[in-house]
């Protein structure tokens, strides 16, 4: 396994992060057929930790809380806690009523303890914001967090998909007023999905933030050829509101990448995430695993090197699209968790 440090902190990270969105109780909150339940997942959590995977995002919403509670349980019982680094997030309802989600002091106050309980952990390494919350003024977001990583917590806060002026925005306010500022911006970053390259990347890398992109096989999209049909491809709704738009051009780039793939001799998936190593801003993609030859595809990324020719050639077919992932209403509890 290769390591490297989270953005400017001194952070040692794996160049790989398991997400855990996929491992909870498929009867409690947000769920699809693809999940697995603890003693499912239990065999995936092993092979991370044997590869040398030392990073594991989850949130406070996937399938209800559970997923925190299968990560936290596994964890403790496979791996000494100083080795590991454990994300979660907090932002979207955990219930149907004022307070209970968003970024609000009193709503982070409560979510935290909340995910440490369900973690059985003393602190969590990374503690981000799932999104921007437009209700709640940066400086109450920014204080709130310092307070908790001055409490002990947290080690480390980090932010998820928003614009960039956003992001820029909570770093000036934090560096301004003393506050801890943001180590990570998980984002939403493909090569079906590159509009984070104009600004989010270039203020990333300018800030020494570490960027740990989330869905970077496009939901799938880029680990199988074109027509090939998956479970979670067939179920998934929120994948399909994701990439509704351009599919002429998405299709273009998946057959590029699948060119590749036969010309090389690799699997897709491997090069799809060998792409996200070509931007320097790019610390870890947060990678999903529900069968074995998921992690042993994002293993093999790590030892590929893409030519400039072979960059161009899986980024020539892209086309401009509208951002996507920025944000949910917060009532939208039909879909809460579904966005990494």
């Amino acid at each position: 396994m290769k390591f490297t440090r989270l953005g400017n902190s001194g952070l040692m990270v794996s160049r790989l992060c398991l997400g855990c969105m996929s491992y909870g109780d498929t009867t409690k909150g947000w769920h699809g057929d693809w999940l697995l339940g603890e003693e499912e997942s239990r065999p995936f959590f092993r092979s991370a930790l044997e590869k040398g995977i030392n990073f594991y995002d989850t949130a406070n919403v996937y399938s209800g809380g559970t997923s925190e509670e299968i990560t936290g349980k596994v964890l403790k019982e496979m791996a000494r806690r100083d080795e590991i680094v454990v994300a979660t997030k907090a932002y979207f309802p955990w219930r149907q009523a004022p307070n209970a989600g968003g970024n609000s002091r009193k709503a982070l106050m409560q979510a935290v303890d909340d995910s440490l309980t369900r973690l059985g952990m003393d602190y969590i390494d990374l503690y981000q914001i799932h999104r921007w919350d437009d209700a709640t003024p940066i400086e109450e977001t920014m204080e709130a967090l310092h307070d908790i990583v001055k409490a002990g917590k947290a080690r480390y806060i980090g932010a998820s998909s928003m614009y960039a002026w956003q992001f820029a925005k909570a770093q000036e306010t934090a560096r301004a007023n003393g506050w801890t500022p943001f180590t990570s911006m998980q984002n939403q970053l493909n090569l079906l999905y590159r509009e984070e390259e104009r600004e989010m990347l270039p203020l990333c890398e300018d800030d020494g933030v570490g960027v740990i992109p989330w869905s970077p096989l496009a939901r799938g999209r880029l680990a199988r050829p074109l027509g090939e049909q998956t479970v979670r491809s067939e179920t998934d709704g929120v994948g399909k509101m994701l990439y509704k738009e351009g599919e002429q051009a998405d299709e273009a780039v998946v057959g590029a990448l699948a060119d590749l793939a036969n010309k090389r001799g690799d699997e897709m998936a491997s090069l799809a995430l060998a792409w996200h190593f070509t931007k320097p801003a790019v610390t870890a993609p947060i990678i999903g695993a529900t069968k074995p030859h998921h992690l042993e595809a994002a293993l093999a990324a790590l030892d590929i090197e893409l030519s400039a020719d072979e960059i161009a050639m899986l980024e020539g077919q892209y086309r401009p699209k509208e951002p996507t992932g920025m944000g949910m209403p917060m009532s939208a509890m039909d879909q809460v968790s579904v966005l990494k």
